[in-house]
């Protein structure tokens, strides 16, 4: 779920602090939020982009990752923008060559895939940052604080919006690797996995998978919690008109809705944090930290659930989808 901002027509004047980094994946997502939050951070300067058929004015473009790698041994940061089919290939071929990288969401494929990538970063002594971008909503992180120590007894996840609007004419979504509705399902789960402080378990669902088509539509799960709490998530990509991104948290003492994708936190019905957009900005600042630390941030536990979800989920045929 992310918010379109201004595409940038330049190059950003070189800041003498600022880290090189390239980019990979010139399309939609790098339009509307990775350039535009390369280019307000000081700490970054956007020195490359590696696209087969677009780039950025003003700035270096290659055709192929191996292309920029020996072109820009001073880039020492490779954001990765690009679908998760050709993610993997160029996460491993950027650290072979001693580079950090930075994964759009979801991390990877498969979770084979994933731990490969985590062996690597070990293995080079690079910095992997498996982003996910909702986390850094403004609700997010006073949610988890919250919910620290609290006795949990009801978790709903409702997270409903309109394929046409997030995924224009892209079929890519509906084969298989796309995952359907669990592309923005895997926000809200990482959300899910970042406020509860108990790991949980899926136990079974239901797919809706439209006749003709390879991934959900609509997805229905549930999922055991350590203490017995209630959790379920129910997401849906034919949502019409107001789009939901909510999760509700009952506990023994109060309750907490983060609406609006995380964006705003209402506690027992009264709003206690909210904000602009800042979930980009966000992920490039802790690169940034990620990097003068020289640590890995790779938590790929959304992306097990939702493994989980197609091995687990009953399936159930509807009605043909076309744009």
């Amino acid at each position: 779920m992310a918010r379109p901002t201004a595409r940038p027509t330049a190059r950003p004047t070189a800041r003498p602090t600022a880290r090189p980094i390239a980019l990979a994946g010139i399309g939609k997502i790098a339009r509307d939020q990775h350039i535009p939050a390369i280019t307000a951070d000081p700490a970054w300067t956007l020195a490359a982009t590696v696209s087969r058929n677009a780039g950025v004015d003003g700035v270096p473009a290659h055709a192929g990752m191996a292309e920029m790698l020996a072109a820009h041994p001073d880039i020492g940061t490779v954001s990765l923008a690009l679908p998760a089919g050709p993610r993997f290939g160029y996460a491993m071929a950027a650290m072979a060559a001693g580079r950090h990288v930075m994964l759009e969401k979801p991390p990877a494929l498969g979770l084979a895939e994933c731990h490969a990538l985590e062996r690597s970063a070990r293995d080079a002594g690079v910095c992997l940052f498996a982003t996910w971008h909702s986390r850094m909503a403004h609700g997010v992180e006073a949610a988890r604080a919250r919910l620290s120590g609290q006795t949990i007894r009801k978790v709903q996840i409702t997270w409903a919006e309109d394929v046409r609007q997030w995924h224009p004419g892209q079929d890519w979504v509906w084969q298989a690797g796309g995952m359907g509705v669990m592309d923005p399902g895997i926000n809200a789960l990482s959300i899910l996995t970042r406020i509860l402080h108990q790991p949980l378990r899926l136990t079974g669902g239901r797919f809706d998978i439209p006749a003709g088509r390879q991934t959900p539509i609509a997805a229905e799960l549930t999922f055991a919690h350590p203490h017995g709490a209630s959790v379920a998530a129910s997401f849906d990509w034919r949502q019409q008109g107001a789009q939901t991104w909510e999760i509700t948290v009952e506990t023994t003492a109060e309750h907490l809705r983060l609406v609006d994708g995380g964006a705003r936190l209402m506690v027992d019905g009264q709003e206690t944090h909210a904000g602009p957009d800042r979930e980009y900005p966000g992920l490039y600042r802790r690169m940034s930290q990620l990097v003068s630390e020289g640590q890995s941030d790779a938590d790929f536990s959304p992306l097990v659930h939702v493994a989980d979800a197609f091995m687990l989920a009953e399936r159930r045929t509807v009605a043909p989808f076309d744009w």
